[in-house]
């Protein structure tokens, strides 16, 4: 490829990447949106507790994590794709968000908090209303 293909191609990729947000994603907000009508009360991306959790319902010692499939390699899940290009980058990337992921739960759980992953796919599944209710019951 040459130089002037490739600095095209990295202009568009950092307009694109640029534009994903990393707070109040629609699928953190709906979750957030099904657990305010679910009677539950919660604070959002507390910076004093391991990996900002986007979602923090200190009654229950309990965080919710909303992943993007993607970015957090749900498994067997078809949003979880990967780029074609840069192959090697990317999956040093994805590596070392799976493994942060672990290491942020592993802190929670030894803080005494539960931890609850939401994955991007399921929002619209019925069965995370179902998940949800369990936090109360914990």
């Amino acid at each position: 490829m040459s130089r002037e293909v490739l600095n095209k191609v990295s202009e568009k990729r950092s307009r694109n990447m640029s534009a994903i947000k990393s707070k109040n994603t629609k699928p953190e907000i709906a979750v957030r949106k099904l657990l305010h009508s679910m009677g539950y009360r919660f604070r959002l991306h507390r910076k004093d507790l391991p990996g900002s959790p986007d979602i923090v319902l200190p009654k229950y010692k309990t965080v919710i994590f909303v992943h993007g499939c993607f970015w957090h390699r749900h498994e067997n899940c078809k949003y979880a794709s990967s780029p074609k290009t840069r192959k090697e980058f990317w999956e040093n990337k994805f590596q070392a968000n799976v493994k942060r992921d672990l290491e942020i739960q592993e802190k929670i759980k030894n803080l005494g908090w539960q931890s609850v992953v939401i994955w991007e796919c399921e929002i619209k599944n019925k069965e995370i209303k179902d998940r949800l209710l369990l936090i109360k019951k914990d």
